[in-house]
């Protein structure tokens, strides 16, 4: 398939496995060992895709921040990070609007960020075609080190739900 100028690549990625904490203010809770092997899995597993971001927009919870980490060493990324407090524990249509303020030049577009937030929005945005076994573990759950990756053709400002097509999902 060609590309257009037009056309875009939204990756959705729940942050890795976190500590949990009795003491700790929930945005502090970093990954753990086994929270970081994961995100750098999904980190070299975008690479092997080809989906290297132009944009990638986080939470600034330290779990999402270090899911961030592991995914650019995954890949040895260089695309422009974001942090923005309104993905931190947002809805579906809070992460939507920050997607949609996202500059044209960036044809591909990381969110990191959390649950219920991502996988709702991932399930808005689906148009019903795609990749039926994606559809099937997207219905099955949206577990931490997650990536759905959804195609859009449009500017950003303009994507609405049942806009994007469901091209995978990946869970290590």
């Amino acid at each position: 398939m060609t590309r257009s100028a037009q056309d875009r690549t939204l990756v959705l990625v729940r942050h890795g496995d976190a500590a949990t904490s009795l003491t700790e203010a929930d945005i502090h809770r970093p990954l753990t060992d086994l929270g970081r092997r994961r995100a750098h899995a999904v980190g070299g597993w975008l690479v092997d895709q080809g989906l290297g971001a132009d944009l990638v927009l986080c939470s600034p919870a330290v779990r999402a921040q270090q899911t961030c980490e592991q995914l650019a060493a995954a890949g040895e990324s260089e695309a422009e990070v974001w942090s923005d407090q309104r993905i931190y524990n947002a809805s579906a249509d809070m992460v939507l609007d920050v997607v949609q303020g996202a500059d044209d030049s960036a044809n591909i577009v990381v969110v990191v960020g959390h649950s219920p937030g991502l996988p709702a929005l991932a399930s808005l945005l689906c148009d019903g075609d795609g990749d039926l076994e994606a559809h099937e573990r997207l219905m099955r759950g949206f577990p931490t080190a997650t990536a759905a990756v959804l195609r859009y053709s449009g500017p950003w400002s303009l994507l609405s739900p049942g806009q994007a097509t469901l091209v995978d999902l990946f869970s290590p």
